[in-house]
């Protein structure tokens, strides 16, 4: 079996008249953090989309386990039920509590008991440090306790993949730190993918296994390799700059 969970395969694809990716191709290996990274404009939260199946490409395919993600209604719906979201505002409903919240997937997708899903729920939300806070609704708690509760929700059906969108956005460094070292315990506890678009260089070098970077003026992919590596021993400008860019000292 492949060790390539996801496959891009000649994507293009954008907006109406406007082609923001053209003919990018890339793996994503089973187990990794891949973070995808670049400059305003570049495309990044717009291949969030179509690898998750928000967006279905103009041309070129995203596979999933070797199958094509558009290749029938029943590929689409089974794939997606075996990764999860981290949308970039937690997207928690607010007349929910935390537990609530982390149980309506379960609801949705599962026979379980409420006793059962609650059990789950109460496990995930350990595993993110939010056991304390189960009962809170969304307002009454922290941006990055709210990030929390929303991992945990990703997290309820066991995915083979997560993905995030700007994990980090709004969250103070103390905090935003935190929320990378509980991702990168979810990855290294279970096993699972993780897909992560983001501009923070504190996260993309605390967290990332392997980084994609794309750039606007080409429309796809410019460098693919570890942060380090991209960083110090790159031939291109363009990613030398991105990543010797200062963080605000």
């Amino acid at each position: 079996m492949s060790d390539k969970i996801i496959q891009v395969d000649s994507l293009t694809g954008g907006y109406e008249d406007q082609i923001v990716l053209q003919n990018v191709t890339m793996d994503v290996i089973k187990g990794e953090v891949l973070v995808v990274v670049g400059r305003s404009g570049c495309g990044k939260s717009t291949i969030l989309r179509y690898l998750i199946g928000l967006m279905k490409p103009i041309s070129g395919r995203i596979l999933f386990d070797g199958k094509d993600i558009w290749q029938s209604h029943e590929t689409l719906t089974h794939a997606r039920r075996r990764w999860g979201v981290l949308f970039q505002s937690g997207a928690l409903l607010g007349n929910l509590t935390v537990l609530e919240n982390v149980m309506l997937p379960m609801a949705e997708f599962t026979k379980l008991t409420r006793s059962e899903m609650t059990d789950v729920a109460m496990s995930k939300l350990e595993m993110v440090g939010m056991i304390h806070a189960v009962y809170e609704k969304p307002l009454e708690i922290s941006g990055g306790m709210q990030k929390r509760a929303a991992l945990a929700r990703a997290m309820a059906l066991d995915p083979e993949v997560l993905f995030f969108d700007e994990p980090s956005a709004g969250l103070d460094p103390v905090t935003s730190a935190e929320l990378d070292r509980t991702i990168l315990s979810v990855n290294r506890s279970l096993g699972t993918t993780l897909i992560i678009v983001t501009h923070e260089l504190a996260s993309i070098f605390a967290i990332s296994d392997r980084v994609v970077m794309l750039d606007p003026d080409e429309k796809g992919i410019i460098a693919t390799g570890e942060v380090k590596t991209l960083a110090e021993k790159s031939d291109d400008k363009r990613v030398l700059d991105f990543f010797g860019r200062k963080t605000g000292d």
